[in-house]
This record gives structure tokens, sequence and C-alpha cells, in this order.
């Protein structure tokens, strides 16, 4: 039957692969248009060209559960199962980026823990958009690394639950796996360089700005000190010019108080020498006196 898978298929993950869609949306699928006019006697080789025309990712849409193209060929890829070499060119696929999505889906449906890793962490290094048909059948934006990273984290996407997958952490443990080195991380190591090099200038400037500052405060501590000294100095020559002028004050007073004592000593001298004369003279006069009144008589 056109429904069934092919007869040489292996089990994924211990079951038939189309039963890792779940039965209701398995049937919508069987029942859609786009299953039996664009699916039928679809062959690995022409599911490239199927897969070039697709224009956005989805699941199921509307009430009555309508798939999507992506979905339905997926169902498809699971229905035939294509070599693995061929899923891989697929997530190489650097042109057509539905292509690309497309084989990562698959490869996170049926490939190991450490396909997934293998072949799907390269892709957070592509950022293109997708636009993605959700369950109101209106449409969203979204980027591959951003679709990428929902198959590797989340238990449903495009309305089907994924598979388990071991965690990364215990195959690096186990050396299955090499630890994760990200694209971005020589990016990050060189704004890492440029921040701490932005860090050390600014550090600098700001060292820079504080010896600016300290020589300043130096200067002006300097400067006051010199200041203080110079007002100090003539703070001392000022008293000491006032004591100076003081003294020689006192030394004209003294000068002039020892004028004013010689003075009044010269002055008592005088006096003291004309009360003499004075009394000379009068002894003089009482002499002449006596002599004229003796020369009388004697007459």
């Amino acid at each position: 039957m056109a429904n069934r898978t092919v007869k040489d298929a292996k089990s994924v993950h211990g079951t038939n692969p189309q039963y890792l869609v779940e039965k209701i949306i398995r049937s919508r699928i069987y029942d859609s248009k786009y299953w039996k006019e664009e699916c039928f006697a679809l062959t690995a080789e022409l599911l490239v060209d199927k897969a070039m025309e697709l224009r956005f990712i989805g699941g199921v849409y509307g009430g009555n559960i309508k798939p999507t193209p992506f979905l339905c060929l997926i169902l498809k890829m699971l229905q035939i199962q294509p070599e693995k070499d061929i899923v891989v060119e697929f997530i190489k696929n650097e042109e057509f980026k539905y292509v690309r999505a497309l084989g990562a889906y698959y490869m996170r449906l049926t490939g190991s823990s450490l396909d997934c890793y293998k072949y799907l962490e390269p892709l957070y290094n592509d950022n293109r958009k997708l636009r993605r048909q959700n369950r109101s059948a209106q449409f969203e934006l979204v980027h591959m690394d951003e679709f990428i990273d929902e198959l590797l984290r989340d238990e449903r996407v495009c309305d089907v639950i994924l598979p388990r997958v071991q965690k990364r952490h215990l195959l690096e443990e186990n050396n299955e796996l090499e630890a994760k080195v990200s694209a971005l991380e020589d990016d990050f190591d060189d704004e890492v360089e440029l921040e701490d090099e932005s860090k050390y200038q600014v550090e600098l400037e700001v060292t820079k700005e504080k010896e600016k500052k300290e020589r300043k405060r130096d200067r002006s501590r300097s400067r006051e000190r010199h200041r203080s000294r110079d007002r100090h100095k003539k703070e001392k020559e000022r008293e000491r010019g006032d004591r100076g002028e003081r003294e020689r004050d006192k030394d004209r007073e003294r000068d002039k108080e020892r004028e004013r004592e010689s003075r009044r000593d010269r002055d008592k001298d005088k006096d003291r020498r004309d009360k003499d004369k004075g009394r000379d003279g009068e002894r003089d006069r009482d002499r002449r006196d006596k002599r004229r009144d003796d020369d009388r008589k004697r007459r």
C-alpha cells in the first residue's frame, strides 16, 4: 500500500519509523491533498526537488488539524528512509534553508544522540530567518539557530514528540563527544580582550587623572606651605619691626625724658647760680654802703 514503510527499512528507536509521528497526525497526513498529490511514489532523488519548493516550516494547523507540507515530507522520509549520506547533504545545504531545516528535523527524529549533537550543533552558526506556521495558521519568524536549539532542547517540535537524547555532558564524560566549542567563542574572546583593553585604558586614564590630581594637590600644598612660611616670615618681620619700632619709641621717650631731666637740672643750676649771684650782689652793695657810711663818718 502507498502508506506503508518500505520493506527493507530499519526500525528506528525500536519501532517502525512512521510511528514516530502520532497516529492521529499520521492519519491526517494520509488524508491530506498534499500527501496524495505531491508525495505519491516519491523517491529519495525526487524528494530533494520537493524540499527545495518548501517556503515555511510547521506542524499541523487549523481546527480540523491540517498538516503542513513540511510535516508531510518528514513522514515521507520516515516512510522511504533515505540513506544517511543524503540526510547529511540536506543538513550541509547552505543554499536552501528549508532543505537544511528538513534534514535537521529528520536527523533529530531518527539519529542517535551522538549524531544529533555532531550534525546539528554546527547549525547554531546559521542565523537565517525561517517562516513557521503555527496552530492558528498564522506565520511567525524564527531563526535557524533558534529552530536547532528547540530540536536539541524541547520535547515537542512541529507538533511531534521528539525521541529523548542523552545529555551532552554525559557523552563528554564518556569521551564520545568533544567539549563544545562555540564559533562565537573567538568573537567573545576578542570582545573580552577588547573589553580588558578598554578597562586597562580606562584604569590607566583614571590612574593618570589621579596622579595629575595628586600632583596638583601637592603643588597646591607646596604653594600653601610657601605662602604659610611667607606669611609666618612676614608676621615675624612685622612683629620684629613692631617690636623694633616700639623699642625705638621707648628709646626716643627715654631720650626725651633724659633731655627733659637735663633741662630741669640746667634750669635748677641756673636758678641756683642766679640766686648765688643775687646774694653776692647784695653783700657787695652792703659792703659798699658800709664803706660809704664809714667815709662819711671820718669826714
